[in-house]
């Protein structure tokens, strides 16, 4: 019953925060400051999946005002925990077919969010370089999630260049932010569904990299990534064994 309750309240409150953000967007449509506006509300949903959401970001980390965001992409709950730390003025990367899901997709597009089709690698390479050349002129950020898909329990999945190849073309720095475990994790009928912890690490400078380097970049931002997921997992499965 738990469960009924709560998904209905997850799906008015989904459709509520579409139908508003599309009217919100109408007056200023692909305004780059929409999307971190809206991953902050679609936030907030964390709450009502009972999920405790720990943010880290050092005071040594001083996060640039272009760069590309990368993180780990696990399941659907990235909605509602990897958007607590959307930043202002970041966009997020996302396949073509985000824009069947009624509501969502619109809301998506809106915002000033990019769409690529993964489909086509010529097409989407041409697209990640027309980025590249906006960043600075634009303002914004990118978020990508380099794997590619979603990890969906199977740990750490290898990443793809795209990102890599975006911030060497840009010249700005990739900042990886990892987000603990949630596979398998939140139960619907459980009123408390755990801890999870995102933190954004120190800015990795591509200014050293050529494309030709790209897979050595590409491996060393995975690498740091296991390292520290591997160590977030850890400490949650911890305290939470302390809290039972």
């Amino acid at each position: 019953m738990f469960a009924i309750v709560r998904t209905i309240l997850v799906v008015l409150l989904s459709i509520f925060i579409c139908i508003f953000g599309i009217v919100y967007c109408l007056f200023s449509p692909r305004n780059p400051r929409h999307v971190a506006t809206f991953s902050r509300w679609f936030s907030y949903m964390s709450l009502l999946f009972g999920i405790q959401v720990e943010v880290r970001c050092p005071e040594s980390v001083m996060l640039p005002r272009n760069c590309i965001y990368i993180a780990n992409h696990q399941n659907n709950y990235d909605m509602v925990t990897a958007a607590y730390v959307v930043q202002p003025r970041t966009v997020t990367v996302g396949k073509k077919s985000l824009m069947r899901i009624p509501l969502f997709g619109l809301l998506y597009w809106l915002a000033g969010n990019l769409l690529i089709d993964r489909d086509n690698s010529a097409r989407a390479y041409s697209t990640l370089i027309r980025i590249a050349q906006n960043i600075k002129r634009r303002n914004i950020s990118i978020w990508m999630f380099p794997e590619g898909t979603r990890s969906r329990g199977r740990g750490l999945l290898p990443f793809k260049t795209g990102a890599f190849y975006t911030a060497i073309a840009a010249n700005v720095p990739i900042v990886p932010i990892c987000i603990s475990n949630t596979s398998n994790k939140i139960k619907l009928n459980r009123w408390s569904n755990g801890l999870v912890i995102i933190e954004i690490l120190q800015p990795i400078d591509t200014a050293g990299y050529s494309w030709e380097q790209v897979r050595g970049l590409t491996k060393h931002c995975w690498d740091l990534m296991k390292d520290k997921l591997d160590k977030l997992n850890s400490e949650v499965a911890r305290r939470e064994s302390l809290e039972h």
